[in-house]
């Protein structure tokens, strides 16, 4: 059976995160992909430990797979005039230089649609190509700037950084749907656009309520810890053995919590008798439910107010959380098979689910150069 981007070629120039998750997506979905690295290669590489069963950087092989890769060094004429032969054939092309360099050899988007009217040229940057252009794109400072590590954290203590690069996560999936609907615009059209896309955009778009509320209120929300701004109980409450995670959306859960807790005597509390009200007092709250939930594991208090009917889940390790997910059905691991040793590597799925047309994972992430006859072709007629 076909996949939705069967047919779509892809260049694909970025390294690191964000460009590289964008075409493994593209990928998984039947894009022929091939990544485009320099002699020093995607900085990734050389990111470990970790490493995996191969020795190779878990990083670069999270991002990686379902694409071909060839070196090319644009200040070579050979090897530049070679892959503009190849984005002359190309769907889509994704790349996170720092604006204005690749413009030097010609592989800018002004110079390639001249080459190939309907190219998708697909830029992400850290801050934009205008007063930010210069500024470094790193995850890490999109999170500070961005105002992200201002609400992370507990209140007593300093801003944190989420533990994964989420910006760069969020400005892939900004990328794959910039792409997509450029796609879908040039079926009728017949002509590519350049989609561009920013980290710090990307953030600003994805802190959702705590962006409107500061536009709406003028005040910046602080730091939480683990709390909601707007809700309550809605938070992480100590268990005699870790933490469990309570999200009471409504006074019915609210209620069927005081009950499990063996105190009914809650909801009639003009304290606690409101989601505001709660919100007011959340600290009194939290004493009283942390009083309770202390004389139990967390997995018990997560089983017993789950069958009650409040959400509640123990805080999980990411191995814990991938048991989670397989005892749940949700498929969360795939097994690739290297075709040259047969050796079978477990990845990430991904989690776009279609019900005809899913993903396929067609090879592990390839090595440094392995396809560079791909290019030859070209660099040696």
């Amino acid at each position: 059976m076909s996949q939705p981007l069967e047919g779509i070629k892809v260049i694909d120039l970025s390294r690191i995160l964000a460009g590289p998750l964008c075409s493994m997506t593209l990928a998984d979905f039947g894009a022929d992909v091939l990544k485009v690295e320099s002699a020093a290669g995607d900085e990734t590489r050389s990111w470990k430990p970790p490493v995996n069963a191969q020795g190779i950087s878990t990083y670069y092989w999270s991002v990686n797979r379902n694409k071909q890769a060839v070196v090319a060094d644009f200040a070579d004429t050979a090897q530049l005039h070679a892959l503009r032969e190849l984005i002359r054939e190309a769907d889509v092309l994704v790349e996170n230089f720092r604006p204005g360099v690749l413009a030097k050899f010609g592989l800018d988007y002004e110079s390639l649609r001249e080459l190939n009217p309907a190219l998708v040229y697909c830029s992400i940057s850290g801050f934009g190509e205008k007063q930010g252009a210069a500024l470094p794109g790193f995850d890490l400072l999109v999170q500070a700037v961005g105002g992200l590590m201002s609400i992370t954290g507990e209140p007593s203590g300093p801003p944190s950084k989420v533990g994964v690069a989420l910006v760069d996560v969020l400005a892939a999936q900004n990328a794959v749907a910039g792409i997509l609907l450029a796609l879908r615009e040039r079926d009728s059209s017949g002509i590519g656009q350049r989609v561009s896309i920013n980290l710090l955009g990307s953030l600003l778009a994805g802190l959702t309520n705590q962006s409107s509320s500061t536009l709406a209120t003028g005040k910046s929300p602080a730091r939480m810890g683990n709390a909601h701004p707007s809700i309550a109980p809605y938070e992480t409450f100590a268990a005699s053995d870790g933490v469990v995670a309570i999200a009471v959306g409504n006074d019915r859960q609210f209620a069927a919590l005081a009950q499990h807790l063996g105190q009914p005597e809650l909801i009639h509390d003009p304290r606690f008798g409101s989601n505001s009200a709660r919100v007011a007092h959340r600290t009194e709250l939290k004493a009283i439910i942390e009083a309770a939930t202390a004389s139990a594991t967390a997995a018990h208090w997560a089983a017993a107010l789950m069958a009650a009917g409040v959400p509640a889940g123990k805080v999980n390790s990411i191995a814990e959380a991938i048991d989670f997910a397989k005892e749940l059905g949700l498929d969360p691991v795939v097994l690739i098979t290297d075709p040259a040793t047969g050796e079978v590597s477990e990845q990430i799925a991904s989690p776009i689910g279609l019900s005809r047309t899913g993903a396929q994972y067609r090879s592990i992430p390839p090595a440094h150069g392995e396809h560079q006859e791909l290019l030859g072709t070209f660099a040696n007629s």
